[in-house]
């Protein structure tokens, strides 16, 4: 297996409602590029043409279609040297299989060591506050809540460092994020 370490690549995670849409938006805003999560375009996809493939449907499907993209995603981006922010990352997978309580497949482990991100993954806490519904998004606090948990332990068992973004404003945890480079 040949190892893809891009070190450039920086995840941004945690459960749903967070934040992490709204600060890559920042980011993307000043001037980095940002990659946007693919279970929300999937999730879009999915009901314009009817399919089952989504969190409240097949999970399974679901899983392994975000599994797809997230590499297609990955394998697209051809910045060498700066940085890049993806909303989620291939390891988030790890912590969604624990979620849905189902077995890790052998290729989804594969999947997290071949394609490596920068060993630092900023994870979003829950945060009641910003916490909302929409179209996409329709986890309670519950879920979200634990949707974090597993990720955690994800990204842990992935070897990777997380680093907690603090709830604040979004220009802070911009400058929060940018102050570790």
């Amino acid at each position: 297996m040949n190892i893809i370490n891009r070190i450039n690549f920086y995840i941004i995670t945690g459960g749903p409602g967070s934040g992490k849409s709204t600060l890559l938006a920042a980011l993307k805003a000043h001037g980095y590029q940002c990659v946007d999560e693919v279970a929300r375009q999937i999730i879009q996809d999915q009901t314009k043409i009817g399919g089952d493939a989504m969190h409240t449907k097949n999970q399974i499907k679901f899983r392994d279609l975000m599994l797809k993209r997230s590499i297609e995603n990955y394998n697209e981006i051809e910045e060498k040297s700066k940085p890049v922010f993806f909303d989620r990352g291939i390891p988030d997978l790890l912590g969604y299989c624990h979620l849905i309580k189902c077995d890790v497949p052998d290729k989804l482990r594969r999947d997290i060591e071949m394609y490596r991100y920068n060993k630092i993954v900023f994870i979003a806490p829950p945060w009641e506050d910003i916490y909302a519904h929409d179209e996409e998004r329709k986890q309670g606090w519950d879920e979200a809540v634990a949707t974090y948990e597993n990720i955690c332990k994800g990204y842990i068992v992935a070897d990777y460092q997380l680093i907690e973004l603090p709830k604040t404003s979004i220009e802070e945890r911009v400058k929060f994020i940018l102050g570790h480079f």
